[in-house]
């Protein structure tokens, strides 16, 4: 019996074990030859690998719906330095045609990332270059590529203080903003790509591959469809006109100053220029630091944007503020007369005119630039009056515009000449030089054009901008909203200072040289004080005069007279934007422009 229960065992074990075995075999046959693909992914789970796609960024357009700014792919070397034998530094920087030492430099500013995650070398790499390293990958161990994508400027349009430039995400920004960048990722830096960073930016993709165990691709995971699509940042519409900015651009091309041209109804910046520009596509390198060391150390700084941040001397274009002041304060009238003999004695010093106009009126005062009308106005006035009407323009204050990096300028009032010279110790004859734009008072381009869009537009505006709105994903347009501005003047008094305006051009005044038949002008030009050269020249005006369409600010440094050297820049933007053809008036140009001219 025990014999016999024995072998029952035996025989129940060996059926088991046979059963068992049986399975086994059944589900490997299954495994690797009934459902050998799928299998063959899963085996290799541990080896898929995500990779990041970039998200385009949002497309810029004018306010016509013309392409300003797009992308284009381009290759991007990678060196991930896990991998990486550093005796082959020589050899890519050949191939890159770069200085020796070039490759370890960009290690070194990256070391504080992990040694496994790919450092960008170099972007916008030629094909060939590519070619050489598929061919010689064996060797070159911890060398990548990856298509990356980088702004594409080839539309016409420098506009390097608009848009802006775009470089990696510096380490400290990587902290701020964990699990938003990763190291090699574009971050807007400044203009437009700066502060609409979150409009532009878009959602990251990623595709799955197959890796072996060098890490290298031996397929797509799931045929892609675990994929994730990248989606595209933000498209933005600007206020920019693509012509007119053209035009102003090429204008200051070999000059320093700015232009600023705004829509006095709105507040939109139609063109902003500040001479000289940077080329926006020296920043699709890694190298910026090399960039900007060349720019940095370029005399002529043309990395400040000159039309929101510098500051200058008004000069005569300044005046009609001291005008509507007066005018609104019921100190003069439209037939009020001042007397004019060449100048002012005041406090035993002799403050000089470039006329002797007598007995003069408000108009002709500022068609003529009578600097003694404007320095009585400004003492009849006073600081606090004087200060009060320049700060309702813009002046002395941050306008708002959307992409920041203005200055304040200076506007002085009782508290900075309290401040600047204490209290008591200062004389109300300081107001004299503001009354004509000169002294303490500091302005930058965009107020001038912001200011001369009040006056346009009879004290209403809004506050400039360059970005229209934005394009949602579903392409619905979302416009920003901007503050309206209304200084609650009368009416009466900006056409009494527009008229005079008007004969500045078309009069005898001192930019009679930009007069044309089938477009009013009107303006105001200026010669700044510079202390450190020749003056600066300006020219303040808009058009067309009946109902204005744009307001433009000029300023060409170290140029002289603002009538012979800013208006005629003016002159070609209203042109422009109106779509006006070259009409001079034959022989306009005046006695006054040519002599005495302000």
């Amino acid at each position: 019996m025990d014999a016999f229960g024995s072998l029952v065992r035996k025989r129940i074990l060996t059926t088991v074990i046979i059963g068992f075995f049986s399975l086994l075999v059944i589900q490997l046959f299954t495994m690797q030859i009934l459902q050998t693909e799928q299998y063959d992914l899963k085996s290799r789970d541990n080896s898929i690998k995500g990779y990041e796609t970039d998200a385009p960024r949002g497309t810029y357009f004018d306010r016509n719906l013309n392409v300003l700014v797009s992308n284009k792919p381009a290759f991007t070397l990678q060196i991930t330095p896990a991998y990486y034998d550093t005796s082959f530094n020589p050899m890519i920087e050949k191939i890159l045609n770069e200085q020796p030492g070039y490759v370890s430099r960009i290690l070194y500013l990256n070391r504080y990332y992990s040694k496994y995650s790919p450092r960008n070398i170099k972007r916008d790499i030629d094909f060939q270059t590519i070619a050489w390293i598929e061919e010689h990958e064996e060797y070159l161990k911890g060398l990548s590529y990856k298509i990356q994508l980088q702004r594409d400027y080839s539309y016409g349009v420098n506009g390097s203080h608009i848009f802006g430039y775009i470089k990696e995400v510096p380490p400290d920004k990587l902290n701020e903003e964990k699990g938003r960048y990763v190291p090699g990722d574009l971050i807007g830096f400044s203009g437009i790509e700066k502060y609409y960073e979150k409009y532009l930016r878009g959602e990251k993709g990623v595709k799955y591959y197959v890796v072996d165990a060098r890490q290298k691709m031996v397929g797509r995971y799931d045929e892609g469809k675990s994929d994730k699509v990248p989606v595209k940042g933000y498209d933005l519409i600007l206020s920019i006109d693509a012509e007119t900015q053209k035009i102003a651009e090429k204008l200051m091309e070999g000059k320093r100053g700015a232009v600023v041209a705004l829509d006095p109804k709105t507040g939109e910046v139609l063109a902003l220029v500040s001479a000289p520009e940077y080329n926006l596509a020296d920043f699709a390198t890694v190298t910026t630091r090399d960039v900007f060391n060349k720019l940095t150390t370029d005399p002529s700084k043309p990395l400040f944007n000159r039309a929101t941040a510098s500051i200058y001397s008004p000069g005569s274009t300044h005046k009609m503020v001291g005008a509507i002041a007066a005018l609104e304060e019921g100190i003069i009238d439209e037939n009020s007369t001042l007397f004019c003999g060449g100048g002012l004695n005041y406090g035993g010093r002799f403050f000089k005119c470039l006329h002797v106009d007598g007995n003069i009126k408000v108009e002709r005062a500022i068609e003529h630039s009578c600097n003694t009308f404007f320095y009585r106005l400004a003492l009849s006035l006073g600081v606090d009056k004087w200060s009060k009407y320049a700060h309702k323009f813009g002046f002395g204050q941050k306008l708002g515009l959307d992409i920041g990096e203005e200055m304040s300028g200076i506007c002085p009032d009782r508290k900075y000449y309290d401040r600047v010279f204490g209290k008591g110790k200062w004389s109300e004859g300081l107001v004299i030089n503001l009354g004509i734009g000169q002294g303490e008072l500091g302005v930058t381009p965009l107020q001038l054009a912001h200011y001369v869009s009040l006056i346009a537009n009879n004290g209403t505006t809004g506050t400039p901008h360059l970005v229209k709105g934005y394009i949602d994903k579903k392409g619905a347009f979302h416009a920003f909203d901007y503050k309206n501005i209304n200084l609650g003047l009368r009416e009466h008094t900006f056409e009494i200072v527009k008229k005079a305006m008007y004969l500045v051009v078309n009069g005898n005044g001192t930019a009679g040289h930009i007069r044309m038949k089938n477009l009013s002008i009107a303006g105001k030009t200026g010669t700044a004080q510079n202390p450190f050269g020749k003056e600066h020249a300006l020219f303040v005006g808009f058009a067309p005069y009946e109902d204005p369409k744009i307001a433009v600010a000029v300023i060409v440094e170290n140029a002289g007279y603002g009538g012979t050297h800013a208006a005629p820049v003016a002159k070609e933007v209203m042109k422009t934007y109106l779509k006006v053809t070259d009409d001079d008036v034959s022989g306009s140009t005046s006695t006054i422009a040519q002599v005495t001219e302000d």
